[in-house]
């Protein structure tokens, strides 16, 4: 289903005959309703982001509603899509934090492919209607993904923003990983704690302490 080692990993999910029950419900409102982000793009976290190469979990709560706008990353557009105010203040932040210029792009595959889990809990949503398959069932499947990384023997940071990324803090329960929580990058709750919180510099000399390549936040090249 994903191509990579996740499909392993997930073999008990995937091969469950819930989740084939499950799927065909996804399946079944694509064709009732407009949903995204397309089809195609449903696991492309996974997809980008080996279980293997995963250094780092940003974790985001639905898709964006929006035309064109989800392609299946937390808090991350296709390219050509104006930058949502979220991602404008994790911009930001990177710039505080790191010195990194704000890239034009709202497109964080390359963080993907530097070993960033960019996962959110609800892998799909209807047209303009925020948060309308968070009761689908997509928690159970994503929650597991986090609990099969806390099982993971290499340390793992986890950037948690916002209330409800915090909650999945009770997953992560191996004290080799790092858990970087603060308030939501949103404009109503950035000032809250988010703006400042320098998590680009912290996961960076976590994973140097750990012999673990660096992530290179910049999008610019």
């Amino acid at each position: 289903m994903i191509g990579n080692d996740w499909d392993k990993v997930l073999s008990v999910i995937e091969s469950s005959e819930g989740f084939k029950k499950f799927m065909d419900v996804v399946n079944h409102q694509y064709e009732i309703n407009t949903i995204y982000p397309i089809k195609e793009n449903i696991f492309n976290a996974l997809k980008l982001t080996s279980y293997e190469n995963t250094k780092v979990v940003i974790m985001g709560q639905d898709p964006y509603h929006g035309e064109g706008e989800a392609h299946g990353l937390s808090f991350s557009v296709q390219e050509g899509i104006k930058l949502p105010p979220s991602l404008k203040n994790i911009y930001q932040e990177l710039e505080s934090d790191l010195g990194i210029k704000p890239s034009k792009s709202g497109d964080l595959t390359k963080w993907a492919k530097e070993g960033v889990l960019l996962l959110n809990s609800t892998l799909t949503v209807v047209k303009d209607t925020p948060n309308s398959h968070k009761d689908l069932g997509w928690s159970l499947f994503t929650d597991y993904i986090i609990k099969t990384l806390n099982e993971k023997e290499t340390p793992v940071v986890f950037i948690l923003w916002g209330n409800f990324a915090r909650s999945k803090k009770a997953f992560i329960t191996k004290s080799h990983h790092l858990v970087i929580e603060s308030a939501h990058p949103s404009p109503f709750s950035a000032r809250n704690g988010f703006f400042g919180s320098r998590p680009f510099s912290r996961t960076n000399e976590f994973l140097k302490k750990n012999n673990i390549k660096e992530i290179n936040w910049d999008l610019n090249n």
